[in-house]
């Protein structure tokens, strides 16, 4: 093939396939599912309390026919368990799992002083939410009607022939996971645990057709951050490790996260996907 047959433009589409983004009515969360449905994906996304935001963002990306926003809590393995139950039946079925959703306490809390309901409270979000999330999803996928990679292949698209990728599960985890943080053990302990998950569940599943991998941001313009990235001085502390002397837009993580849900990403498993500005590197 000459680079004139190719000159039309690389298609990451997504058409045809339906996906999961818990914490999806704001921040990295909005700007995956705003991407989604740009690939041509259905999706649907869960909320805790950002009710009109939720709506607004059903709205801007085509309506309840291709999007639906889904009111609930995750703070326990059951609270998984019974969003993938709903988003399911939304659309009949499930291709992408994109668990963002998590709590950063924003106080420093020495861990001498730390209580056992911070500690719990943060990992029943962070973790225990997940474990339901990642094991009712993937139930799911296993369980449903798979693509075939000959006829993605034949439309185009990557792929080796044979039976196709059943699902895709991205974790969302941090910088944190991977280098601690001073006064936020409970955080760092929750998505340092995400990191051995994506590792447990590509060995497990990939075999079958599910490819896991993680992203993990450093930090990000969004609500969560706000506080400490419009204190002068907080600012200048955390902007200064960052490489790229800045934070980043949530855009600049959902980008990742969508493409590790294309056939292009389809021989990639397993990895821990870093989109912090060279953050990790430093230190």
């Amino acid at each position: 093939m000459s680079f004139s047959q190719v000159t039309g433009g690389v298609s990451l589409s997504l058409a045809g396939k339906v996906a999961l983004v818990t914490g999806g009515s704001r921040g990295i969360g909005a700007a995956t599912v705003r991407l989604l449905r740009q690939a041509g994906a259905r999706v649907v996304f869960s909320y805790r309390s950002a009710e009109a935001q939720a709506q607004d963002l059903v709205a801007e990306c085509g309506g309840e026919a291709v999007c639906r926003a889904v009111r609930q809590e995750l703070a326990t393995v059951e609270d998984g368990q019974v969003l993938i139950a709903a988003a399911s039946a939304v659309f009949g079925r499930l291709d992408c799992l994109i668990v963002n959703h998590g709590i950063w306490p924003p106080h420093d809390q020495p861990i001498a002083t730390m209580s056992a309901a911070q500690w719990r409270g943060t990992l029943g979000v962070n973790l225990d939410s997940v474990f339901g999330l990642v094991q009712a999803g993937v139930a799911q996928m296993l369980g449903q009607q798979t693509a075939n990679r000959k006829q993605e292949t034949e439309d185009g698209k990557p792929g080796t022939g044979g039976e196709g990728t059943r699902g895709h599960v991205v974790l969302v985890a941090s910088t944190a996971a991977q280098r601690g943080e001073a006064f936020h053990a409970d955080y760092a302990a929750s998505k340092g645990a995400l990191l051995s998950l994506t590792k447990s569940l590509s060995s497990e599943l990939a075999p079958q057709g599910v490819l896991c991998n993680c992203v993990a941001p450093g930090w990000v313009r969004t609500e969560m951050s706000a506080g400490t990235l419009k204190d002068p001085v907080a600012s200048k502390k955390t902007l200064g490790l960052i490489p790229l002397g800045r934070a980043a837009e949530p855009e600049e993580i959902a980008g990742p996260i969508v493409f590790l849900c294309t056939p292009w990403a389809g021989f990639v498993s397993g990895e821990v996907f870093n989109v912090n500005g060279g953050a990790v590197l430093v230190g």
